[in-house]
């Protein structure tokens, strides 16, 4: 452990020199380890922050056909809480506080802490490769870390487990000119059924895919690292992925109302919808969890939020760890960690944030780290302007969330 921290340190030193000196404070701030204590708000602050939230809520959400669940919080305490729309629009279910909608990609968050929860307690090195858990993974010299920040170059089974080859044609058009037509046919080796985790690495094994880049040379967001992390996970608690977060990371916080969602759920699947309301229907690709799955409500969410900053699920040093960017050639002020997207802005400390898109949902989870505040997101009825309502956050920055639109 101590061998890779200080590895850590090193990483964020070369990453440093690259950058500006407003850059670098903000780097530093992400990657600091503090404990947070919170101060009380008054009855007068939680008011003004509502307030102020209301307007911002009713143009960027309201009056943009939101379906959903909202929680803004400072320091730790509610300041602004709404839910609107139905749940279920085949049976007219109105959202309640103890519905769960799917979090897709901020799934991964709860991948990627879980992960390195097991490094604390030493069940887990992050310099181990796959093969150490699956010795007849094709793809050499991928260690957990590059999985965790996306930085393995595996391709994404959202495209290769639903592999289309092209076939190449030649016509003819109005003017008589020659033109070449690409038409994408199934290949042969596209998988049929729900899929799950095992039938991923299988499919790897059996087929192997091109790779888009050797390990750790590139940042290539890759739903695949996360699917191959539940696998580690199962491998190292000898448990179900879904079972384990249950018992260790769900219940142990108080989320009464969050699980992972798997092919032993297909007969309760909740569907989300498309914009003109038809429900999206469960495909061969929905079961896989780790890199999406979690299901959840903005209130359990807001358990999640505190205790990542009161230091409780994970030490303040691993935590900050998980914040360090990672990816040298990203010039820009975005950048990911270890299951955490962040910007790094330099004028008002870290925003450290995930989205989430799968289907017809839509989520955000979004935490500026200085103002100790959170802003969380989730709808079932698909909306891009879900996204874009972050610039909410300004009511405690004084400053738009200006982090972009990524799963």
């Amino acid at each position: 452990m101590h061998k890779l921290l200080i590895l850590s340190s090193l990483f964020t030193l070369l990453f440093l020199s690259c950058k500006s000196q407003k850059e670098k404070n903000a780097i530093q701030q992400a990657i600091a380890p503090v404990t947070f204590h919170f101060d009380t708000l008054t009855p007068q602050q939680k008011q003004a922050y509502a307030n102020a939230i209301s307007s911002l809520y009713k143009k960027n959400l309201l009056d943009k056909d939101f379906n959903g669940a909202i929680l803004m919080a400072k320091n730790g305490e509610v300041v602004f809480e709404d839910y609107n729309g139905y749940y279920n629009f085949k049976t007219n279910e109105k959202i309640t506080p103890d519905d769960p909608f799917h979090l897709a990609s901020i799934s991964k968050t709860f991948t990627a802490m879980t992960l390195l929860r097991l490094w604390e307690q030493g069940r887990i090195e992050l310099t181990d490769t796959i093969q150490k858990f699956f010795p007849s993974f094709p793809y050499r010299n991928i260690t957990v870390t590059d999985l965790l920040s996306h930085r393995s170059g595996l391709p994404n089974y959202v495209y290769f487990m639903d592999e289309k080859k092209a076939v190449v044609s030649y016509a003819r058009n109005k003017r008589g000119k020659r033109i070449k037509i690409v038409h994408l046919v199934p290949s042969g080796n596209e998988v049929k059924g729900f899929q799950t985790n095992q039938d991923v690495l299988n499919y790897m094994i059996a087929h192997q895919p091109a790779i888009l880049s050797l390990p750790n040379k590139k940042f290539h967001y890759c739903n695949t690292n996360y699917a191959l992390l539940a696998l580690i996970i199962e491998k190292i608690t000898k448990m179900p992925f879904p079972q384990y977060m249950k018992d260790s990371v769900f219940n142990v916080l108080g989320m009464k109302h969050t699980y992972v969602f798997s092919i032993a759920d297909t007969n309760r699947y909740i569907p989300s919808f498309q914009p003109n309301k038809a429900p999206f229907k469960l495909e061969k690709l929905d079961c896989i969890y780790g890199d999406k799955n979690v299901y959840s409500t903005v209130r359990d969410m807001l358990l999640w939020d505190k205790a990542l900053y009161e230091g409780s699920f994970v030490k303040p040093q691993t935590l900050s760890m998980a914040f360090e960017p990672r990816s040298l050639e990203i010039k820009s002020n975005h950048n990911y960690g270890m299951g955490w997207r962040m910007l790094l802005d330099g004028s008002n400390g870290p925003i450290i944030y995930h989205n989430g898109w799968w289907h017809g949902n839509n989520t955000v989870f979004t935490r500026l780290i200085n103002d100790t505040a959170t802003l969380i997101i989730l709808g079932n009825r698909y909306n891009r302007n879900i996204y874009s309502a972050r610039k909410m956050t300004s009511v405690f920055s004084g400053q738009s969330d200006t982090s972009r639109i990524e799963e």
